[in-house]
């Protein structure tokens, strides 16, 4: 197998870096500060193809695959997680579901849109009283000719305020039952389709994140994704991709936090030294640096069965279980090597700690994840 970046990872990369550097970098405590979600960002990053990474170039995407895509959240939330966290709900998530699900014709009227940023993507399936149980939902989509009608409303969504268009999966049928669930793409300006509550959150507070609500919103059939009762089932194919998102994302962060403790470690001296010298610091600086090793690997591996075709739900799952719980705790670590500076808004590490504990709970979590693999494990 083959380690190194190729040659294109390697242009993506540098391209994100020097972006970052310039464009969100300067930023970064502004936005976090006040919840700001910079859409032209999310437009400027859409006309360098990273807002279509995986997205064919015949429907206005970057045409990559998911090692490249995993270069570029991880390149992002190196420097803010909230800006990758938003990059990654909007590829993997909404645009990703047109791509697997929808017909030509729905590919073609929405992917170039989103693919460029033109239009910001969000994903509904998560409610109020559901959260993981999915099959429990209270949002209804009921038949009236060629049009349903929707009501009711799901929460923790990203870019539900600033989004143009949205994917959800609503109740056509039974509550608990997997085949009563059906997904539908909505666009702003629909009569009945409307956004909520904001949430005040910990951390990723520049990645938008608020209601969704639906008002006897009516939806033309021809919006419907895929088959009436497959949405479950479509969510859970989807969540396989969003996993190794999160996983990514989780590895920026574990790897912004580790170059900062370890850059922080070498400049400070006590007793005449740099604390990187003594080995209560240096210890910790090689478990996370084995940590970052062994989850890049995870989600690499994860990448190549989703490249080839083969089931990645079990290393999907575990990849988003190991990164994230890595990430966390490297995010600990790291404002420990710094001390007293590490609880300050001065020094990254303080954000990076704020926003790893997201990582855990986002696309299912740590617990969820664990089901996930056992399940799957006791299939075989």
């Amino acid at each position: 197998m083959n380690f190194d970046y190729n040659e294109t990872q390697s242009m993506i990369a540098q391209s994100i870096k020097e972006f970052a550097e310039k464009n969100i970098r300067p930023n970064i405590m502004e936005w976090d500060e006040a919840q700001i979600f910079p859409v032209p960002l999310f437009k400027k990053l859409g006309e360098m193809g990273f807002m279509g990474v995986l997205v064919p170039e015949e429907f206005g995407g970057s045409g990559l695959g998911y090692h490249e895509y995993i270069t570029v959240i991880e390149e992002i939330s190196k420097v803010d997680p909230s800006i990758g966290l938003s990059v990654a709900a909007h590829n993997s998530l909404c645009t990703n579901h047109i791509l697997t699900f929808g017909n030509e014709e729905q590919k073609k009227k929405y992917l170039p849109k989103l693919a460029t940023a033109e239009y910001i993507g969000a994903w509904g399936l998560t409610e109020h009283n559901t959260g993981s149980d999915a099959g429990g939902m209270n949002t209804t989509a009921v038949r009236d000719g060629d049009s349903w009608v929707i009501n009711g409303a799901k929460n923790f969504i990203t870019h539900a305020i600033s989004g143009d268009v949205a994917v959800v999966i609503v109740r056509t049928g039974e509550k608990g039952d997997s085949k009563g669930m059906t997904a539908f793409i909505l666009e702003k300006g629909m009569v009945g389709f409307s956004s909520g509550k904001k949430e005040n959150k910990l951390g990723m507070r520049a990645s938008e994140t608020a209601e969704l609500v639906f008002d006897n919103c009516r939806v033309s059939d021809a919006n419907r994704l895929g088959e009436i009762g497959d949405g479950f089932v479509q969510a859970m194919k989807i969540l396989d991709g969003g996993r190794i998102s999160i996983g990514a994302l989780s590895l920026g962060i574990a790897k912004g936090a580790y170059e900062a403790a370890l850059k922080y470690s070498k400049e400070r001296y006590q007793f005449g030294q740099p604390i990187s010298s003594f080995q209560g610091i240096s210890f910790k600086l090689a478990d996370m640096a084995t940590e970052i090793e062994a989850s890049e690997l995870l989600l690499h591996k994860a990448a190549y069965l989703k490249e080839v075709h083969k089931p990645v739900t079990t290393l999907g799952a575990m990849a988003k279980m190991y990164a994230s719980e890595a990430c966390v705790k490297i995010a600990n670590e790291a404002v420990q090597i710094h001390g007293g500076y590490g609880y300050t808004k001065d020094f990254p590490v303080e954000k990076f700690y704020r926003d790893s504990k997201l990582c855990t709970i986002g696309e299912g979590t740590t617990e969820i994840q664990k089901l996930v693999i056992s399940r799957n494990l006791l299939k075989e």
